[in-house]
Parts: structure tokens; sequence; C-alpha cells
């Protein structure tokens, strides 16, 4: 096989994306929109292949055209030659064992991006904690973004926002400038706690609303999980760090408002598939992509009881993918047996 030959261009700036997906196809997109050379690592070479080739990924973004400083190819080292910035999409449960094996070709003093939206099962630590631990670099080296991201409708250059946070302003600033062109624009904060846990924790509040979808409850209902969810969010957020504020902009809100009310979330779609009545394995059949809340709700809820954090409709969504509970239960602070108003502070 023919490999594809990395073209260097005076004074652009190289990046790599791991991962070939819908999410990191389609940020590999926005990098090379935004005027980098961008290398996209593919698992399987017939993928590497027609995006190289052919500018597609038909399995994952089906009729969208790929810039043509895009290139594929299923050789790490290939891709990672080079790189100023490596940003990573693959599932979360997997990114530990995937950093093992690119941690020596990854070149020294390039900054490590991640685009997931996941905790790790068993430890519970954040994307950035792993790749903080597996890399052993300098945490200034690293940055998260998050936001409002459906990939198809960036893929389409439907235009939207995203946040990069990083320890460092300087690094953070750098990643946004390269994620940012005429249809997406990157905005920086230092919060990298609340950015992160926002993209991990909207997931899950999106699978209640799809069970709610799937239900057959209305508006009120999903508007009232949304409020409500938010504040559950911001708790957790804070009790480990994280600024309230951070959950009240794109990497919380906004994300949020995307993934609960949008038919191409796979959280959503996860969701609204237990509430008509499948069971969590039959879910994870019928999915072809992760949906990363699904992996979430066990670590989030060990993570939430060690700090004392109450999340009732993160319990309601465990105990529906344990089928403990019938999914037209999940409205833990619309119906309580309780005599006593509820005192909400929003």
């Amino acid at each position: 096989m023919t490999l594809p030959i990395r073209l260097s261009r005076p004074g652009v700036r190289r990046v790599a994306v791991l991962g070939a997906g819908s999410w990191g196809t389609t940020f590999a997109k926005v990098l090379a929109d935004g005027g980098s050379d961008v290398a996209l690592w593919a698992r399987r070479p017939e993928v590497a292949r027609e995006i190289s080739q052919s500018k597609r990924n038909s399995d994952y973004l089906p009729g969208i055209n790929l810039p043509r400083n895009l290139w594929a190819s299923s050789f790490i080292p290939d891709v990672l030659d080079g790189a100023e910035i490596v940003f990573v999409s693959v599932p979360s449960q997997s990114l530990r064992e995937n950093l093992r094996i690119v941690r020596d070709l990854i070149p020294p003093e390039s900054i490590v991006v991640s685009l997931m939206k996941g905790v790790e099962k068993g430890t519970g630590d954040r994307m950035s904690e792993v790749i903080l631990q597996e890399l052993e670099i300098d945490s200034n080296l690293v940055a998260v973004t998050s936001g409002p991201n459906l990939a198809l409708e960036i893929a389409k250059e439907q235009p939207t926002a995203a946040v990069v946070s990083s320890a460092s302003l300087d690094t953070a600033t750098l990643v946004a400038a390269a994620a940012t062109n005429p249809y997406f624009r990157s905005f920086v904060n230092t919060d990298v706690i609340g950015t992160e846990f926002g993209g991990v924790l909207k997931n899950l509040i999106a699978v209640a609303i799809g069970i709610v979808d799937g239900v057959g409850y209305g508006e009120n209902t999903k508007a009232s999980i949304i409020t409500r969810g938010l504040a559950e969010m911001t708790d957790f957020a804070v009790a480990y760090g994280g600024l309230a504020q951070t959950l009240s902009g794109l990497a919380g809100l906004g994300d949020l408002i995307a993934t609960c009310e949008s038919s191409l979330s796979r959280n959503n779609t996860a969701g609204r598939l237990l509430g008509q009545g499948y069971s969590f394995t039959d879910v994870v059949k019928q999915m072809n992509q992760t949906a990363e809340g699904l992996s979430s709700v066990a670590p989030i809820l060990a993570l939430a009881a060690a700090r004392g954090v109450d999340m009732p409709i993160v319990a309601q969504v465990a105990q529906v993918l344990a089928g403990t509970m019938n999914p037209r239960d999940i409205a833990p602070h619309l119906t309580t047996d309780e005599s006593t108003p509820a005192i909400l502070v929003e």
C-alpha cells in the first residue's frame, strides 16, 4: 500500500487527529478549514484510504466533502510525524491503552488536546487526567475542548462555537486559533475541570431526556429535567473545583441544550431506545457509535457520592440502565412522596 505523502507548506501549522469517527473526522475538517495541514489516524485502512483519495468518510459523515489539506493513514507514526498539536478523539474507555501505544511517537513539546467527553470507569479520571498520567507531560501542554458540537451539523458548516480550556491561557489560545474558521469559533478559559465535567455531565442528562422522549412525555417534562439537570451538573462541577459560570456557558448550558434537543445526539438516541423499552444490552447493539453517557453514569455517581453531591436525575438514569426502574418513572424532581414542598435554589 502506498502511504500518503504529507506536503509541508511554509508557515502552516501541522496537526494530527487520532480517531476517524464522526467527531474526529469533523474536527479534522474544522482544523483544515482553519488553515492547518491535518493528518488523521483511522484504525481501518479502508477508511484512511477513502479519506485520502476520495476526501470522504462515508461510514460516519455521508455526503460530506473533506478539505484537500486533510489526509489520513492507519499508520500512526506517519500521522504523528511533525505534529505541533495532537487532538485525540477515541472512546473514553480505550483512551489509556491508545495513549500507551502512541506516547513515544508524539513529538516532544507537542500540545495534546482531548476531544472526548467521558470519565474512565474504575478510576473516575477525566480524560485530561488520563493524558497527564500516561504521557507524563506538563499540564500546560494539555487542553480540552467542549461545547454544543453535534458533528454532522458542523461538518455541514452550520455556524457554532466551542470552548478550549487549558491550565495555560497561551496554550488554550493557540489551540483555539487552530480551531477557528468562518463557521466555527473557539473561545478560551482556564477552567479545565468545569469545561471537562460540563461535557461529561450533559451526556447523562441527555440520556434522561431521551428516555422521556421514548416514553412519550412532552416539552414540560423535558424542560424541567434540563433545568434541574443543569443544577445537578453545576453542583457536581463546583464540588470538584470547577467554576459555576463555566456550566452556564457553552461548555455547560450550550452543550446541554444541543445534546438534549437533537436527534443527532447519540446519548439522546440511546435514552430514547431505553424509554421505548429496549434493554441496555439491546441499546448497545443498536448503536453503531459510542454513547459516552452510558459509560459515564456509574463513575459519575461514585464521584458524586464521594463529595456528597445529590444527583437524583442521574441516579434514576442508572436505575433505568440496570432495569430496576420503569422508564415512565424517571422524573425524581417532579414526583415525590414527601408532603413538604421542595425548596429549590435556581
